[in-house]
């Protein structure tokens, strides 16, 4: 550190240190940081960590220990974070190595105290393991809409080819002669099991920290957000 405050000009261009380091007056090394840095990636669950935030904080509201006046600033102070990071341009910053880490970064700029607030009862384990739950929950509709679209046209072309003749193939030989349409509906039912496996419901299961825990945490009130 120079005697103006500054840190060294060979410093200056590091990226300043994350979450972790945030208490560190020296800076991360780059490679370090490109390493922990994750918001490429993990940009994808931004709306996810902001519904759980937000069930979170009404959570945490509804059992008296924030105020109401608190979790109506998180709240809203997460969809307006929400709207910096995704359709207002607001860049992630990969310093802060996550999305997680930038989206509490940002509400604590707009909103102050409440925002630190936001963690009590709720370790950051249990945040990102209920942010992949709820992306799993979305993906996982999405991929049951394809199956359900590619099942159907399978089943359409089937009828069509009811009476197409096809050589069934055993051991890379031929065999016994089927129809295209019953082969088509191979794959459909193949799909229907893909289906099956990928509707499984995914629930989020309540955590606060590996010992017990001192605050009274209520798995219903956001588990229903």
């Amino acid at each position: 550190m120079s005697e103006s405050g500054r840190p060294p000009a060979s410093e200056q261009n590091h990226p300043k240190a994350g979450g972790r380091g945030a208490r560190f007056s020296g800076t991360m090394d780059a490679a370090a940081a490109a390493l922990n840095a994750s918001v490429g990636f993990d940009r994808r669950l931004l709306r996810d960590d902001v519904r759980g935030s937000q069930a979170h904080a009404r959570m945490l509201a509804a059992v008296g220990l924030i105020s109401t006046q608190d979790a109506d600033a998180i709240v809203a102070g997460l969809d307006h974070v929400a709207h910096e990071f995704g359709e207002g341009g607001r860049a992630l910053d990969p310093a802060l190595e996550d999305v997680h880490m930038n989206v509490e970064s940002r509400l604590i700029e707009l909103i102050g105290d409440p925002g630190r607030r936001l963690h009590t009862a709720r370790s950051r384990n249990d945040q990102v393991a209920t942010d992949m739950r709820l992306y799993a929950l979305a993906a996982a509709s999405e991929l049951v809409a394809g199956i359900d679209r590619a099942r159907v046209v399978l089943c359409r072309r089937a009828r069509e080819h009811a009476a197409t003749l096809l050589p069934g193939y055993t051991h890379l030989q031929r065999a016994q002669v089927i129809t295209l349409g019953h082969h088509l509906l191979a794959y459909a039912e193949m799909l229907g099991r893909d289906r099956g496996r990928s509707s499984t419901p995914l629930h989020a299961r309540p955590s606060v920290r590996w010992a017990q825990a001192r605050w009274p945490p209520r798995r219903c009130p956001s588990s229903a957000k």
